[in-house]
């Protein structure tokens, strides 16, 4: 048994990586390593060991450190990229037995790392002004530098084991951001609901996990996959496996039903919000993308992940025209990215669902380190005189016109273009995406505007769809599997032309029955978020601090705690 299973494993390195020598898994360890360490800088000022201004200069130093080395594997990554297409880069650290404690190097892991790196450098330098002077300094710093570190380790792991304990390890040290203030009830509850739904997204990775592993004798994700890939018929374990991860991953991203907790942790500081959308939240898609293979094998997980994420898009995205706080706002809209990027790993397009990891995490940082900025924007919006209504026939008009320029912007990358149902797919997506834009030509009197609009129009077109050959040709593996039925595809056409329609009544009749109508609907999320509060409240009640207890006690009046004045 030992020696099928040793050539087995010899099989599939020469299928699928080239090994490296283990100085270079020290290398890929040593962003993590670092935020680690210098999560250690809050310890040493709450024991005054070390003063809050070195502190934040220490982990200036390891933010940047970590920012150079990752710049430094990504540009030797886009080197080597047709070799790394090939065989990716494994380097095993570790070997106890059959347990190899290995790391993985190929382009979409170096684009990764690079981003998390990127993503701490900005939020590190922009929380030691904004955190400054807080007394929970100390404390924050340490939760901010573990965090990074867990997900940097997350990101280059080829080991499933540890990817279960980096990816358990990001959610309870963003508990300790996320309850930064414990006298804030409101954080606390949020908090609260987030772990209880993370606890539950960490028993479905850890069942899914054992089952991947029990099945296919290894724990190594590149060996996982050569040996489903090369299993027929797939066994009903590896099923059940594929679906238990496709739930972590929606758990993880904050879908319907449960993405109450993400709407209200607004109360946590702001860099933590930039940290939690930009990047913690976008793993469960990051999963998906790195087990591809597995997820291929179910069309079960697929439509799970289709539906699910299709209805989390359109309603989150509707939910979203009826909020007014910036940062509420742009929560909705989270929900509503991860929902359409869980829905594009659903049909099998995941070098359209990294697009989206990728744009999101950088927008969406952006976004929340600039919300105030986005406060004046607002206020000069509202000075603005009102636009003018556009009409039901322009906004049908601008929606045909769209899908003409998709079908354009797929011509000049395909000339042979195959309209399968795929294709038909990402042209209505593309197409009244599109027609956004072009259905503003309609109420502008500028020469240089209507002709600016459409190419730029044009212009996302071509991008959208020369990314998706562009990372085909840098991750193919992550294609493999069984096209998604007709079926499913029609389901997410058919919504996302129902919400283009609804959006177009709207707007051209902003006060009428139909808008009156679900404004309050959506503007309490359908109720769904309180369902989910009852339900767990009734099975794990949040504990109030008691510093929050006393504030309330402070705040009633003297009679009625039955004391005589």
């Amino acid at each position: 048994m030992s020696e099928s299973c040793e050539s087995e494993r010899t099989s599939a390195m020469a299928h699928f990586q080239c090994l490296w020598p283990s100085h270079h898994a020290i290398l890929l360890c040593v962003p993590s390593v670092l935020y680690f360490l210098g999560g250690f800088a809050g310890q040493l000022v709450s024991i005054q060991k070390l003063s809050i201004r070195k502190a934040w200069r220490l982990t200036r130093i390891v933010s940047s450190l970590s920012l150079l080395l990752s710049f430094a594997c990504c540009s030797d990554a886009l080197l080597h990229t047709p070799a790394l297409v090939r065989r990716p880069r494994i380097s095993s650290l570790l070997t106890i037995g059959s347990f190899h404690l290995s790391f993985r190097f190929d382009v979409v892991e170096a684009l990764m790392l690079l981003l998390v790196t990127f993503l701490g450098w900005v939020i590190v330098s922009y929380s030691r002004a904004y955190m400054s002077g807080d007394p929970k300094e100390p404390r924050y710093i340490g939760n901010l530098m573990r965090t990074l570190a867990a997900v940097s380790l997350l990101v280059v792991t080829n080991n499933l084991v540890l990817f279960l304990l980096a990816w358990v390890l990001t959610s309870l040290s963003l508990h300790g951001l996320l309850t930064l203030y414990p006298h804030r009830q409101a954080a606390v509850i949020a908090a609260h609901k987030k772990f209880l739904a993370s606890r539950l997204g960490d028993f479905t990775l850890l069942c899914g996990v054992m089952l991947l592993g029990s099945q296919t004798g290894s724990f190594e994700m590149d060996e996982v996959m050569h040996r489903i890939s090369g299993s027929h018929p797939i066994s009903a374990s590896i099923h059940v496996a594929a679906l238990l991860l496709a739930i972590s991953a929606m758990i993880k991203c904050a879908q319907l039903p449960l993405h109450g907790w993400l709407i209200q942790v607004m109360e946590a500081p702001t860099p933590v919000s930039a940290l939690l959308h930009a990047g913690v939240v976008n793993l469960g898609g990051f999963m998906l993308i790195r087990l591809a293979p597995v997820i291929n094998t179910t069309q079960m997980a697929q439509g799970l992940l289709v539906v699910i994420g299709c209805l989390t898009a359109i309603i989150s995205s509707l939910v979203m025209t009826t909020r007014i706080s910036i940062k509420v706002h742009l929560a909705w809209s989270t929900c509503a990215q991860m929902g359409f990027m869980l829905m594009e790993c659903g049909l099998g397009l995941y070098g359209l669902a990294f697009l989206h990891l990728l744009a999101h995490s950088l927008y969406k940082a952006h976004a929340f380190l600039g919300s105030g900025g986005t406060v004046n924007q607002a206020k000069l919006k509202r000075m603005m005189p009102p636009r003018p209504a556009i009409g039901v026939n322009a906004l049908i008009g601008s929606a045909l016109s769209g899908l003409f320029v998709a079908i354009l912007g797929a011509l000049l990358w395909q000339p042979h273009l195959r309209m399968n149902a795929v294709m038909i797919f990402c042209i209505t997506v593309v197409g009244l995406a599109t027609a956004g834009i072009l259905a503003a030509i309609s109420s502008t009197c500028s020469i240089e505007a209507s002709l600016l609009l459409p190419i730029s129009a044009l212009g996302i077109s071509v991008l959208y769809f020369g990314y998706d050959r562009l990372f085909q040709r840098l991750a193919p593996l992550a294609t493999i599997g069984p096209a998604p039925q007709h079926a499913i595809l029609i389901f997410p056409v058919a919504c996302f032309a129902l919400l283009y329609t609804l959006h177009a009544i709207i707007r051209a009749n902003p006060l009428g029955q139909i808008a009156t109508t679900l404004y309050p609907w959506f503007y309490a999320g359908l109720y769904l978020d309180e369902l989910f509060t009852r339900a767990t409240f009734r099975i794990w009640p949040a504990k109030q601090s008691s510093e929050i207890t006393r504030r309330r006690d402070a705040a009633q009046p003297f009679e009625a705690r039955g004391v005589r004045l």
